[in-house]
């Protein structure tokens, strides 16, 4: 079947809109936002008002503030979960580099021994390269300067690092060969090493759907972190460990590393009082009904 679907006008997508049972008292406002709020980007924030899905009808009363209000909340927190990616990432840049450079070498990196053998999904040699296309396109001070400087395939490692995007950190550190390696970053945050190789790939990949502005409120995670067994008690005692492919348990992991990286952080009063202000179903993110009364969440309240 081919797609022959014409599109549709600004005002004949808000007549539909108006048609499904959306209240629009101010025509001009509305055409305002899907003017620049492309319509199947909203449509993704109406869902939860729908009355009947097969038709789409709307609830009656629904109104544009209403998917405004859960549209903006979505961008807000985005926000708030790069922020946190970002000093955690930060953490564990520096752990790992800190690491390798004095047990193996300022450029361990460039040893094929320190890393797994070569398989499909990753060969030292073609990450070389990268990372070598990466050092060619940087306009780091710092790089153009050992580069210039210093007869070396690579920057040593803890400057080279820092042009890593957190897919290639997160697979660099997977990568390592010996565990008691992996082991020694992972003990800096008291989680086995195999659970921080699997946080570190579940929030490459939330990094990018903040990255590009993905819907992240409600999303449904192919790939889940693994979720640690023994340790830490704080983590154990606030995960839901029933809960459905959401991001209630990935919001938990990062709350937990933000408090080892940064113990004076307002990152989960700022994450509550925002749920709080746009009163969100925070069940649609996978949030358990006592979610606010688990140590990690309730530890600091919101004043």
């Amino acid at each position: 079947m081919q797609f022959n679907k014409p599109p549709l006008s600004l005002d004949d997508q808000l007549d539909r809109l108006i048609q499904r049972g959306l209240s629009v008292p101010d025509r001009q406002r509305a055409l305002h936002y899907l003017r620049h709020l492309n319509y199947y980007r909203l449509g993704a924030y109406w869902l939860p008002f729908e009355a009947d899905h097969q038709t789409h009808r709307l609830r009656p009363g629904t109104t544009l503030d209403d998917v405004l209000n859960l549209y903006v909340f979505d961008r807000e927190f985005r926000l708030l979960v790069m922020d946190a990616i970002e000093r955690i990432e930060v953490s564990i840049r520096t752990c790992w580099a800190y690491h390798m450079a004095h047990t193996h070498g300022p450029h361990c990196h460039l040893d094929p021994t320190l890393f797994k053998s070569p398989h499909r999904s990753w060969r030292h040699e073609e990450r070389l390269r990268a990372l070598e296309g990466e050092v060619r396109r940087s306009q780091e001070t710092f790089i153009r300067h050992l580069s210039a400087t210093y007869d070396e395939p690579l920057p040593p490692i803890w400057a080279l690092v820092e042009i890593m995007t957190f897919g290639q950190l997160s697979q660099w550190y997977a990568n390592t060969r010996q565990r008691r390696d992996r082991n020694a970053v992972a003990r800096e945050y008291d989680f086995d090493e195999s659970v921080l190789t699997s946080v570190l790939h579940h929030l490459s990949t939330v990094r990018n759907q903040c990255a590009h502005h993905a819907r992240l409120w409600n999303r449904e995670f192919t790939f889940l972190p693994k979720l640690p067994k023994d340790r830490p008690a704080l983590v154990l005692g606030t995960l839901s460990f029933d809960a459905s492919r959401r991001i209630y348990n990935t919001l938990t992991l990062m709350l937990y590393l933000m408090d080892v990286v940064n113990p004076h952080h307002h990152w989960r009063e700022r994450l509550i009082r925002l749920i709080d202000h746009h009163a969100v179903n925070v069940a649609e993110m996978g949030f358990p009904d006592d979610w606010r009364d688990r140590p990690l969440w309730a530890m600091h309240r919101p004043k």
